[in-house]
């Protein structure tokens, strides 16, 4: 009796020493949450702070930086006997799924359910962070009996803010602008955040459009880990306007086809539970409305195609709420209404996945095995091929990110549906191939990246609705419909052999590591020429655009540099030991171009500028061709001396006064003396009101005509607005690879179009990409708008006194995941005009 009373006294005493050491988040901070925003140190200095009051319910692990630095953090909370066999838990529910490397181990069905809730992935966006402090808080909490006993059958899994960098941009400069007071006036400064905002990270990205590109440095560290525990449900907290009411689940049509009966049935039930809470504090909400669950790479829909409960949650604020503002109802929003709204629904998600444990981990157990037993799809394995083995790593690494099991096949004797031709053909291998099995865990993920056309139930979504890998990475593709032999094959790259030149040497020009390379050169100063005709050397064809790099012109060391690059790059280099070809012009003929130095390049950003379509050019050139690049503000053209750069870049954006005479006389003096400019998206619209060589289609055909064909329903407006409507499909355009803009090409590009912009046929330039009729791939089009994406300019060049414009209707980088177009705008800046 003496020893249960001393162990009774002993323990609880550690309870109230932990509680004692245990701080709310008011205390740590000392201002209650919402009434400031948290920068992100402070919020990793809090959950180190729980972490180390309570080491038996939280283990914190560190899994990357940001650009600028910032911490990646997960934070996992259970029980204690949860978090003393985490890893244990880990390996089973690696065994539910059958992406273990022990595949023999017995597998434990009543584990606990895995729930993670992703915070802050925008970070203008910023009241789930807040919510995040709360949620640890409430877990942790030795007081709080509900969640210690929802605890006993989940592991929650926080990120308490994916997007630091973008966090604290909001974050300080709305910490610079407000006053003493916060001002509720919607109108007053501090709910109009400056360019470019929050959103996006360092680059200017969207992180909640890269879950399955995985381009950024945030995204491929969290999908690292999130691969290595694949949760059986998954939060992605976000806000939209300060007007709206709250939204979460169930999600809002279209849903993709592989989202199966559990996983829409279960959104159900969290949305019921939310609603509970919700009712019972007259908060306002909304359901099936909006948000959809086609787009593979967000944060709900990710979670779905490997397995998981995926869900969004949206508060009304964004940048635009600041600490509080009124909306248009006359209520005022404050930063503690919308925390603690992402603070209930992540209670209640966990509350309804442990009350549900049992049937998440069973219906998880079998999404994968009918995923392992090749249940998903009609097709039953993807082989891709291609003459370049680089354009096949480029889709193996995305694969290898996503944990797509891929290899060879040794009967190539089958036949399938050809991706170019669109019929059912035998299989013609290019050079290199890799074939994806549908009977393998990740099978659900394979078919929504590989497979040729994506069934979209619904018009009305939030996103582009066709991805294709194979045609967006630029290679050949077969959809086969039965069971192929898939084995391991060429893991490793094929070894690059360097040559010793004396003459000089020949460059395949196939694919974007060809582009990366001539980048490399023209930045060690080798001055690269290039062939604008086919040639043939010692009985092997060579085609337009191969690189040609010569002792003549080049200083002592040129044939090392290229070598190191060639290695590098992975690609290997031909020996040319003569100028005297044996087909073709010789490497003394005026077909034989030499490029005139590295270009110095700028872009222009800020204010007019899309942050995400500068994002994307600024991240294509620093982390990926790695050619340094010059960004300016729009503001500042009227005084940047242009005449010190070859190449300006004008990115999407909403240009005021890039139609205006002064703007464009400096443009065109820059493009007559030398330079080359290169517009995209819809500064090309812009220029095509103006004084420039391209100009718009204007094409009514097909519209009617009658006495009453603009009467239109009042309930019918949405369906008018997607009958002529195009939010992302595929199409097929003519491409004249002659061309130096379409040089290392079939005649052929694959454009994603997201947008009704057609130009007429070019008279005095080169219209390269071509939209002929019927050149519709997949995707979702308006049945008004179909009939007239035919008979266009898309990529055109205009040749101007001494220079060259370049028009990308459509973006060759789009999200940076565009693989086969990152070529194309490589030539825009090398090639062109040489």
């Amino acid at each position: 009796m003496k020893q249960y009373l001393t162990a009774l006294l002993l323990l609880l005493c550690s309870s109230t020493i932990m509680s004692q050491s245990l701080q709310s988040p008011e205390q740590f901070l000392g201002y209650q949450v919402g009434t400031r925003y948290t920068r992100h140190h402070r919020i990793v200095e809090y959950f180190r702070s729980v972490a180390q009051a309570r080491p038996d319910m939280v283990k914190l692990e560190k899994y990357g930086e940001t650009n600028e630095g910032r911490e990646l953090l997960l934070a996992f909370v259970s029980t204690p006997d949860n978090i003393q066999r985490l890893q244990s838990i880990q390996q089973n529910n690696q065994r539910l799924a059958g992406t273990a490397r022990d595949k023999a181990a017995p597998v434990v069905a009543n584990a606990p359910a895995i729930v993670w809730l992703s915070y802050n992935v925008h970070g203008n966006e910023p009241s789930s962070s807040e919510a995040a402090l709360l949620t640890l808080y409430a877990l942790t909490d030795p007081a709080n009996t509900q969640t210690k006993e929802w605890l006993k059958n989940t592991v929650v899994v926080i990120d308490p803010c994916i997007n630091p960098d973008g966090r604290d941009r909001y974050v300080n400069w709305f910490n610079s602008v407000v006053g003493k007071d916060k001002n509720a006036n919607p109108a007053s400064r501090e709910h109009a955040e400056p360019w470019p905002g929050g959103r996006s990270n360092h680059y200017n990205f969207d992180l909640n459009r890269d879950w399955a590109w995985q381009t950024q440095v945030e995204t491929r560290q969290r999908l690292k880990k999130y691969n290595e525990w694949l949760p059986q449900v998954h939060v992605d907290f976000h806000e939209q306007g300060y007007n709206e009411p709250y939204y979460f689940a169930p999600a809002a049509e279209p849903f993709h086809e592989v989202i199966t009966p559990w996983q829409r049935d279960f959104q159900n039930l969290i949305g019921r539970n939310n609603a509970r809470y919700f009712d019972q504090n007259g908060w306002l909400f909304f359901t099936k409305e909006r948000f959809d669950l086609l787009y593979p790479s967000y944060g709900d829909t990710y979670p779905i195609y490997n397995g998981a409960i995926g869900m969004t949650f949206e508060q009304g604020g964004h940048s635009r709420g600041g600490l509080a503002v009124v909306n248009e109802d006359g209520d005022t929003l404050t930063l503690v209404d919308r925390a603690q709204h992402h603070y209930t629904t992540s209670l209640s998600t966990v509350e309804t996945a442990s009350k549900n444990q049992q049937k998440l981990i069973s219906e998880f157990k079998q999404y994968f095995d009918d995923s392992r037993s090749g249940k998903i799809g009609e097709y039953k394995t993807y082989v891709l091929t291609a003459a370049d083995e680089n354009k096949l790593r480029a889709v193996t690494q995305l694969l290898d990110r996503n944990g797509v099991e891929w290899g060879v096949v040794n009967n190539k004797n089958f036949r399938g549906f050809n991706y170019i031709s669109g019929k059912e053909e035998a299989f013609a291998d290019e050079g290199f191939h890799i074939a994806v099995s549908a009977y393998q865990p990740k099978a659900v993920m394979a078919k929504v990246l590989l497979e040729p056309r994506t069934v979209v139930t619904d018009s009305n979504t939030y996103d582009i609705t066709a991805w294709s890998v194979p045609y967006a990475y630029g290679v050949k593709a077969y959809a086969v419909k039965e069971k192929l032999d898939v084995g391991n094959g060429w893991r490793t790259a094929t070894e690059i052999t360097p040559v010793n030149a004396t003459y000089g040497m020949l460059i395949p020009y196939q694919s974007f590591n060809s582009a990366k390379l001539l980048a490399d050169m023209l930045k060690q100063g080798v001055k690269v020429r290039f062939a604008e005709k086919p040639f043939t050397y010692q009985g092997k064809n060579y085609d337009r655009g191969t690189l040609i790099v010569l002792k003549t012109s080049n200083a002592p060391g040129w044939n090392d540099i290229a070598n190191k690059a060639c290695i590098k790059h992975h690609v290997q280099p031909v020996l040319l030991e003569t100028g005297f070809m044996d087909k073709g012009a010789d490497m003394g003929s005026p077909d034989v171009k030499i490029i005139n130095g590295a270009p110095k390049v700028a872009l222009l950003t800020g204010e007019q500028a899309s942050s995400l379509g500068a994002g994307e050019v600024w991240h294509y050139f620093d982390q990926q061709l790695e050619y340094p690049i010059n960004l300016i503000n729009v503001s500042d053209l009227g005084r940047v001396n242009l005449r010190d750069y070859q190449v300006l870049i004008v990115p999407d954006g909403y240009y005021r006064s890039l139609g205006d005479k002064p703007t464009t006389d400096k443009l065109k003096d820059f493009v007559r003396g030398g330079g080359k400019l290169i517009a995209m998206e819809n500064a090309v619209s812009l220029m095509a009101g103006g004084e420039w060589g391209i100009k718009n289609k204007d094409d009514k055909s097909g519209e009617d005509k009658g006495e009453y064909a603009n009467l239109r329903k009042y309930g019918d407006r949405d369906k008018g607005y997607l009958s002529a409507s195009i939010p992302g499909a595929i199409f097929k355009l003519d491409l004249d690879n002659t061309h130096p803009l379409g040089f290392g090409y079939p005649d052929y590009y694959y454009t994603l179009k997201q947008d009704a912009a057609l130009y007429d046929f070019m008279k005095d330039g080169w219209n390269v990409g071509v939209l002929k009729k019927d050149a519709h791939v997949s995707g979702y089009v308006g049945y008004k708008l179909k009939s007239k994406l035919k008979d266009a300019t898309l990529l055109g060049v205009q040749d101007m006194g001494g220079g060259s414009v370049v028009y990308f209707s459509d973006n060759p980088l789009f999200r940076n995941f565009w693989e086969n177009g990152k070529l194309l705008f490589a030539n825009a800046v090398f090639l062109v005009g040489q």
